[in-house]
């Protein structure tokens, strides 16, 4: 799994909306919410969603890579078959599990991720189930260089008690692309990364998920830092042609998008007109993921 990682030919696929934003993904992909009752039918209504698109001919490791995985996901079946094995096993595709339990309040222009006091038992759970690694997010809402500090000390600490688990985190302090400052904000998080990187121990690697920045390359040295095993970068609201055009600005890094993946599929399609959807999504997010 750490070499098709490393080799990193394609993206990663963020399947792991959770229960904050699964209505929005539901909606979005034409389920609305009276179509549902409760929790476990919107799970039920995501999970379809999902498998429809890990079961469409395109998603297989030729131009995949890997995938994020809910809890509530790693805990469920693709085609009968445990999803992590599945996605493993029959497709070639890593699997990754999201960690975090969402954000606290805004404090110093950042939001942190919430407690995850039972982080140690789920990680046991997934490395049993053959999970790859995990990702865990937070937010970056303005330049204040004391809470880009926090957000980044954070992620490091938790990717430290993923790494005793011998398995491999995705960093994931995510930059709001609205925000004025986003270009400041960018240099403030890539010198903080950088400072964190020289204290984790020689032969050790983080992968990260970082916004797609506003001046090409600006990256390049987490790209090219011999303790980080990719840099990744999430789609943030952007739009597939536009997120796709920004990622192909910055080579070495490799997209794992979540909404440019899922923009235009509908519940009400055919199977054939999924199929070919989801396959132009995967081939755009694919060539862009290896411009040079």
């Amino acid at each position: 799994m750490a070499a098709k990682v490393r080799a990193g030919n394609g993206f990663i696929a963020a399947l792991d909306q959770s229960g904050g934003s699964t209505p929005k993904a539901l909606s979005q992909y034409g389920v609305s919410e009276d179509a549902y009752a409760n929790d476990a039918e919107m799970f039920d209504a995501i999970h379809a969603m999902r498998a429809r698109i890990v079961a469409a001919p395109a998603f297989n490791g030729d131009k995949v890579v890997g995938a994020i995985l809910f809890e509530d996901t790693m805990d469920r079946d693709f085609a009968g078959e445990p999803a992590p094995a599945h996605l493993w096993n029959t497709q070639g595709v890593v699997p990754f599990l999201k960690i975090d339990k969402g954000l606290e309040a805004e404090a110093d222009g950042v939001q942190l991720m919430k407690p995850m006091p039972d982080l140690d038992t789920l990680l046991d759970r997934a490395h049993a189930l053959g999970v790859f690694g995990t990702k865990e997010r937070s937010v970056i809402q303005s330049a204040d260089p004391k809470g880009i500090d926090a957000i980044v000390a954070q992620q490091f600490k938790i990717g430290q008690q993923v790494l005793s688990h011998d398995m491999m985190p995705i960093l994931e302090p995510e930059i709001t692309i609205s925000i004025p400052d986003k270009a400041q904000a960018e240099s403030l998080l890539r010198d903080s990364i950088l400072r964190h990187l020289d204290e984790i121990p020689e032969g050790t690697e983080v992968m990260l998920k970082l916004t797609l920045p506003e001046n090409p390359g600006h990256y390049q040295v987490l790209v090219d830092h011999p303790k980080v095993m990719r840099v990744v970068a999430l789609s943030g609201g952007y739009s597939r042609d536009e997120a796709t055009r920004r990622l192909a600005l910055n080579p070495g890094i490799i997209a794992s998008f979540s909404r440019a993946l899922t923009e235009g599929l509908s519940v009400d399609q055919s199977d054939d007109s999924f199929n070919a959807h989801i396959a132009d999504t995967i081939d755009a997010i694919h060539a862009a993921s290896v411009a040079s």
